[in-house]
Order: structure tokens, then sequence, then C-alpha cells
């Protein structure tokens, strides 16, 4: 489905359910790189228990238009004029990774719009190696293998390949997309800010073997944020919206539940 944000078209998927504003939403916030499409498990299955789902695509990534934003800031104002002109009330915000880098900046923005946080794989900030941003920004394929080998726990294959190469599909595109979003999440630095603003539920969902954000940092985040949930997946990495999607969705499901 598409909207228009400032003459520029916005993709989301909205598992083909007529938006209903009497139910809560849930929107899907994807990590640095990514699209909608990492969110093709989870979406449907949410939408099944009765919620208004939507996974976006953000500017410059999968079918939306324009130039990839280039900071964290600018990544929550423009989610805000994308919740305003669908006309969501009741929201939750799904972030994984990068995603939970906006969704946490969101929180700081708009703290009374959110009725639930969900963090999958996030922190409060997200340092990159600095060799990674150096391949992404020659546009070198190579970025993307690193960042599977650093994102997957025990995985051994992805089933139909490496899911950043059906994304990315070109130098140009990871110079354009994956370069920003590195660097966007490199240099946020209103993470801890932004926590003291969390007042509605909240839930982490970390990886036991996740290379990106290791446990401890997840665990720690955690900490910050008053009566917090929190569950560790075992044997798996960064990657949990494709490693272990099907235990994420239902845990994300019993969590809005209670």
């Amino acid at each position: 489905m598409n909207l228009q944000i400032e003459n520029k078209q916005v993709f989301f998927t909205d598992t083909g359910e007529i938006f209903d504003k009497k139910k809560h939403s849930i929107i899907l916030l994807h990590g640095s790189g990514q699209s909608h499409v990492v969110w093709s498990l989870t979406a449907q299955y949410l939408s099944d228990q009765n919620y208004n789902v939507f996974a976006l695509d953000f500017p410059g990534h999968g079918n939306s238009e324009g130039d990839s934003l280039k900071t964290i800031e600018e990544m929550a104002e423009w989610l805000e004029k994308v919740i305003i002109k669908i006309g969501i009330q009741d929201l939750t915000l799904v972030g994984h990774s990068q995603g939970c880098l906006v969704a946490l900046e969101y929180t700081n923005k708009f703290p009374k719009k959110i009725k639930h946080l969900i963090f999958v794989a996030g922190s409060y900030e997200i340092p990159v190696n600095k060799s990674l941003i150096d391949l992404a920004h020659s546009g070198d394929m190579e970025s993307l293998h690193l960042m599977m080998k650093w994102g997957y726990g025990h995985s051994k294959q992805f089933i139909g390949g490496n899911p950043l190469q059906k994304i990315l599909n070109s130098s140009r595109e990871i110079i354009e997309v994956l370069s920003v979003d590195l660097k966007a999440c490199n240099n946020y630095k209103n993470g801890l800010k932004a926590v003291k603003k969390i007042k509605c539920p909240t839930f982490f969902i970390l990886g036991e073997s996740d290379k990106m954000i290791k446990l401890e940092k997840g665990k720690e985040f955690s900490g910050l944020v008053s009566g917090s949930k929190i569950h560790v997946i075992k044997d798996c990495g960064h990657m949990i919206i494709l490693e272990k999607a099907f235990e994420m969705r239902e845990k994300i499901a019993e969590f809005l539940k209670k």
C-alpha cells in the first residue's frame, strides 16, 4: 500500500486488511539497509491476532521513494508524518536494530503517543565498526557479507541466500542506503536522554549470541526502563526477525495481551 509524504511515495504492507480505528495498531520498523520484507514472517501473524499491522519502508528503502534519511532524528520526524497520515491513534512500535533507535527517538519526541514499545535486538546506542562503514561508503559488497557474518548466531546458511543481497542489489544501493543508515546509527547520541521519556509497557527481545548488540548491552538497556520485560532467545544472533521469527512473534503477541 502507498501514501504520500512531501510528494514522495511511502510504501508499507498492511496485510491486506482495511484499517480499523477501533483496533490497536502496530508499526514494524526495519533495520539498516533493510525493508518491510524482513517482517514477512511476523506481520500476518500479528494481524491475525486482531491488530492493524504496518511494516514500513523508510525513504530510499524497498519500495519507498526519496533519499535515505541521514539521521535517526529525521527518521522519527518522518514516522510521525506517516502516523498522522494513516490516522493511527492507539500505537505500538516494534523496532529491530536501527528501528529500535527510531522507536526510541520517536518516544523522545512524542512520548504520549505510544501505548507499547518493543525493542528487538536493540540498544540506546549502536556504534558501528569503522571498517564496515568504510566498506559500505565505498559500495563494497563485502559490507553485506560482514553484516551477515556478524548478524547471525548459529545459522549455517540462509534459505534463499543472503537476505540483505535480496534487498541491496548494487554498489550504488549500498552507498545510498546502507552507508547512510550505518552512519545515522553511529551518530545517534540521544539514547540515554530518550530512555527517560519511556513511560509505557516495554518489552525487550534479545539474541543470546548477538555480536552486534551484545546480550549484556541489551540487558543494560532493559535495566534503564522501569518495569520492562525481557526475553532472551537461545542460539540466536542479531537477525532475530529471520532466525527465530516464530518464537519472537509469539512472545510479542503474549506481551501485548497482558
